[in-house]
């Protein structure tokens, strides 16, 4: 679960409002010898009174190209009182590497404040690329958009009959490019298919996007749909296109829509043109995407379990470079870690009871190695007393158990997936805090535990210390290169979930914010693990740990779509909390209506 990063404002600010930041780039320095650059841009931002440099979020990376527009975009809280720094920083990527960060793949860079960008004409704002001396950079393109309140969310399939043939050996190997239409004439991208190769008939596979990505909320605004013909180093070619409109589109929820593919260039030339083929919309659905509050509100309890490493990697505790060291001025880089999400966690869980386990020691007084041992030492029952209960426990047990090895986290894993299969009626989710320091041994086993727990009301938070700081949160200075990346973490569905960071290869692969975790053949039926640092955002602003920021794995509840907390939609809580089904019952075509009016649409699904 990748999760945004924050422009961490002044106490007492209250944004204004959702902005939504479009990037594009137009003639970038090509790097590759026998192809063209493959872009990705890095959007840094600065806290409040800070001159470090933290990582937001990065768009996909686009293969072979000079003049790459981005799918994927940056939501930005926006305060009107506050000057907001932001930094672009350009890539070529060449592997899926976990580091990017590399002198000689370093395109360009541009600084701007985020009200420069929305107080430019039509919100849009060019800027050149700097960085490198001597060369032209090229230079960087930001739309910014107002995002509106709507939270449905659309699945669509659509196919395509008797395109134009574009390649010489082959047919033609098509693809869709959704574009959403702005107020100056110009259009603003928001969805790619896939490639369907080698044919005049795709069946491209069903694909969910947002409605406010789509159309941001106005039903009746323009929606423009690309058909290209795929080429391997770029130059993709054109075959036609045709617009319509999410209220169009919605029509498809009773019948299928034929469009005609029209290429203008071949109509203006040729007297016989027809078409360049037809695309059918083949089926179209719309639901309402909950948010953590509303589940919460809607009667869910949060069960917070806790896990901790108790493996000999960590140092000799009595040590002050292990990392179980805690000074009479200072807790322990596991405890400051523990404190900073559980503090904030822990006012969900009404009883404030938490199951506390650790792994990877040696138990007196045989010495049996456990990787699921009660902190409290009590097998029957591993729940501490609030978040000092789990500290005293835990403080406790660094006395009495031997440090050990190997780091294996499927035990506990099960263990808690064994709970939550136990009610899966929306009234319970279980949130597993993983705290370690980074090398796991029993990863085939743990890959496993996961795609079974996907099903199941549950997420895991692994947060690294030590040199498992898995953030990839760099300052930066003028050059602004930091050292280490990340993977490339959303299918276009035109917001930025979250800053991905940078994880250790293994640990990156559970993250899944790339490629879902799968084990056997099976794949995570959800992304549920989500893999940070323990310098995130700072908890509390202060306080026991001052020191101590909160990971950024809270900042992304773990509930995206109404179905994605692990149970079915028909299970979503909603007691009391006016969660019925938000699907857009589309007003006639004479009322201009549109998701910013604020209309709640009562239907025929998920009424409590």
């Amino acid at each position: 679960m990748a999760s945004p990063g924050a422009l961490e404002p002044a106490a007492g600010s209250v944004p204004g409002t959702k902005v939504e930041l479009t990037v594009s780039c137009r003639n970038l320095l090509d790097m590759d010898t026998f192809s063209k650059s493959d872009p990705v841009v890095v959007l840094f931002v600065q806290g409040a009174g800070s001159s470090e440099w933290k990582e937001f979020g990065r768009t996909e990376v686009i293969d072979n190209t000079l003049n790459p527009d981005f799918v994927r975009k940056f939501v930005l809280d926006y305060y009107f009182e506050e000057k907001q720094n932001l930094r672009f920083d350009v890539y070529n990527v060449d592997s899926k590497s976990c580091s990017i960060y590399k002198q000689k793949d370093f395109l360009g860079q541009a600084f701007v404040a985020l009200g420069e960008v929305i107080g430019s004409q039509r919100g849009r704002l060019e800027r050149a690329l700097t960085g490198i001396p001597g060369k032209r950079c090229g230079t960087i393109l930001l739309l910014a958009e107002e995002l509106s309140n709507c939270r449905d969310i659309v699945t669509m399939q659509l196919c395509a009959n008797k395109l134009d043939k574009k390649d010489f050996f082959g047919k033609s190997d098509p693809f869709l490019v959704f574009y959403r239409s702005n107020e100056d004439g110009t259009f603003t991208i928001c969805h790619k298919t896939e490639v369907v190769k080698n044919t005049l008939n795709p069946v491209w596979q069903p694909f969910t996007i947002p409605v406010r990505a789509l159309c941001n909320g106005d039903y009746d605004r323009t929606v423009k749909i690309d058909v290209y013909d795929w080429d391997r180093d770029g130059s993709h070619d054109f075959i036609g296109e045709f617009a319509t409109s999410y209220r169009e589109l919605s029509r498809a929820q009773s019948q299928f829509t034929v469009y005609e593919v029209l290429n203008p260039r071949k109509k203006c030339k040729k007297k016989k043109y027809v078409n360049s083929g037809t695309v059918t919309l083949l089926s179209f659905s719309v639901e309402s995407e909950f948010t953590f509050v509303d589940y919460i509100r809607g009667g869910t309890q949060l069960n917070f379990t806790v896990a901790i490493d108790f493996t000999a990697s960590n140092g000799m505790p009595s040590q002050p470079t292990s990392l179980h060291y805690a000074s009479p001025y200072q807790l322990s880089a596991y405890a400051l870690a523990l404190k900073a999400v559980g503090e904030i966690i822990q006012d969900y869980d009404s009883d404030k009871l938490f199951p506390a386990y650790g792994f990877g020691a040696k138990l007196p007084p045989d010495g049996k190695i456990s990787h699921q041992f009660p902190l409290n030492n009590n097998e029957d029952n591993p729940s501490c007393a609030g978040i000092e209960g789990v500290l005293e426990s835990y403080l406790q047990s660094l006395r009495t158990v031997q440090l050990y090895g190997p780091t294996n986290f499927a035990p506990v894993i099960n263990q808690v997936a064994g709970t939550a299969a136990q009610v899966t009626d929306g009234s319970q989710y279980h949130v597993l805090l993983i705290i370690t320091d980074g090398v796991i041994s029993d990863m085939l086993q743990t890959k496993e535990a996961i795609v079974t727990a996907s099903a199941l009301p549950m997420s895991i938070i692994i947060v690294g210390v030590g040199p498992a700081e898995f953030d990839g949160e760099q300052g930066s200075g003028q050059r602004g290169v930091p050292e280490e990346g990340t993977g490339l973490g959303d299918t276009g569905a035109a917001r930025t979930r979250g800053a991905e960071r940078c994880c250790p290869p293994a640990m990156e692969e559970l993250d899944g914010d790339e490629v879902r975790v799968s084990s056997r053949g099976r794949y995570a039926e959800r992304d549920i693990v989500q893999v940070t640092g323990s310098r995130g955002r700072r908890a509390g602003g202060g306080g026991a740990g001052s020191g101590t920021r909160c990971p950024s794995a809270l900042e992304q509840p773990p509930a995206g779509t109404a179905g994605g907390m692990g149970w079915p939609r028909d299970r979503v809580p909603c007691r009391g909390a006016g969660l019925e089904g938000r699907f857009p019952a589309v007003p006639a075509a004479s009322s201009r209506s549109s998701c910013r009016s604020g209309t709640t649409w009562t239907t025929r699904a998920t009424r409590c």
